[in-house]
C-alpha cells in the first residue's frame, strides 16, 4: 500500500479545488498563500502527477486532478461525520424531520424521553422529505415519498391518505363537494393545487370550485391554517389523528384518498446498531402499528380510492 499524503495536505488539496485560487483557499484554511502551494507542490511530487495547471487567471484541474477530487471530498465528509458521531454525547441521537410530520413525532418522542431520560433525541426539522447519510450528520430521519433504499434500514410508518378537513363550526353540513366548497377558501399545501385536484377527481368532481384560495409553502402550514379557522385543507389523516379524534377538526366527506405515498423511518446500515437508536425503532415501531389501526377504524366508515405513486 503506497503512503498516504497527510490530512491536514489532502484538505488543502479539497479546498484549493474547490477555490481555484490558492488566496482563497488560504482565507479559508487560516494559512499562508506560500504554505498552501508548498503543500500543494509536495501532494504533486508524493503522486507523480500535476493536480493543476497554472494560468495567468487561476488554476484549473488536471484530468489526475478532477478524478481525485470526487472521491475525497466524500472521504472527507465520511470521516467528519464519524468524527461528529464518536464526539457526541453517548445516547444523543439526531433526528431529521420534515415539518408535516413532525406533528405525529414530537409527541412520541417526548413520550418515549419521559420514559427513558438517559437518552437524548436531538430533532431536525426541515421542509425537504430526504436526507443524505453522508453529507447531513444524522442517526435516524423520517422521510416521506421515495427514497433510495440503498445503505439504509427502512421501517414504513404510514401511508398518506388525504381528505378535506376544517373546523366544526365552518362546515354548514352540505355533502355535495361542488356545493359545499363553492363560497369557502380552500387551503392548497403545493402551488399546483395537486391534492385538491387529485381528491376532487375521486369524489366525482372534475375540476375545482369557483373558492377562493390560498397556497402554502408546505402540508403543515396548510393543516395549521385550517385548525385556525381560515378554510378547509387537504390534510392527511394519520397526521391529524389528535384533532380529529379530540373534534378540533372534522372530515366532513366520505372520500379519503390514499396517495400512494408514504412515511418512513429510515437509518444507515450498520453492524450494531446503538442501543438509543434500537430503542427509537422499536418504540416507532410500536406507534406506527397503533396509528395504522386508528387509520383502518376511521376508514372503515368511509369510502377509500387509491392513485399512483407521488
Amino acid at each position: 500500500m503506497m503512503n498516504l499524503p497527510s490530512l491536514d495536505v489532502l484538505k488543502t488539496f479539497a479546498v484549493v479545488a474547490g477555490t481555484l485560487n490558492f488566496t482563497h483557499a488560504a482565507s479559508r484554511l487560516h494559512i499562508t498563500q506560500g504554505a498552501v502551494s508548498r503543500q500543494i507542490a509536495g501532494l504533486e511530487q508524493q503522486l507523480g502527477y500535476p493536480l493543476f495547471v497554472r494560468q495567468a487567471r487561476g488554476l484549473c484541474l488536471t484530468e489526475q486532478g478532477a478524478q481525485l477530487l470526487a472521491p475525497l471530498q466524500q472521504a472527507l465528509g465520511q470521516i467528519a461525520s464519524s468524527l461528529e458521531r464518536v464526539n457526541r454525547a453517548p445516547g444523543t441521537l439526531r433526528v431529521k424531520c420534515p415539518t408535516c410530520a413532525m406533528r405525529w413525532l414530537l409527541p412520541r418522542v417526548i413520550n418515549l424521553q419521559n420514559l427513558h431520560p438517559e437518552i437524548d433525541i436531538a430533532l431536525t426539522t426541515s421542509i425537504s422529505h430526504g436526507v443524505n447519510f453522508e453529507r447531513e450528520h444524522f442517526d435516524a430521519a423520517v422521510v416521506f415519498g421515495r427514497f433510495d433504499p440503498k445503505k439504509v434500514q427502512a421501517l414504513t410508518l404510514f401511508d398518506e391518505v388525504l381528505t378535506p378537513v376544517c373546523i366544526p363550526s365552518l362546515w354548514s353540513g352540505e355533502t355535495d363537494p361542488q356545493l359545499a366548497l363553492a363560497n369557502k377558501t380552500l387551503l392548497h399545501p403545493t402551488r399546483d393545487r395537486r391534492d385538491w385536484q387529485s381528491w376532487l377527481q375521486v369524489a366525482g368532481r372534475k375540476a375545482l370550485p369557483a373558492a377562493k384560495g390560498q397556497h402554502f409553502d408546505t402540508l403543515d402550514l396548510a393543516m395549521t391554517a385550517a385548525l385556525q379557522g381560515y378554510g378547509i385543507a387537504i390534510g392527511d389523516v394519520c397526521l391529524l389523528e389528535s384533532e380529529l379524534k379530540n373534534g378540533q377538526l372534522i372530515a366532513p366527506f366520505a372520500a379519503c384518498l390514499q396517495s400512494g405515498a408514504s412515511y418512513w423511518l429510515i437509518y444507515p446500515e450498520q453492524k450494531v446498531i446503538p442501543p438509543a437508536l434500537a430503542l427509537l425503532v422499536s418504540w416507532l415501531t410500536q406507534q406506527a402499528a397503533d396509528t395504522r389501526l386508528q387509520l383502518n377504524h376511521h376508514l372503515s366508515r368511509r369510502r377509500l380510492f387509491r392513485t399512483g405513486k407521488r
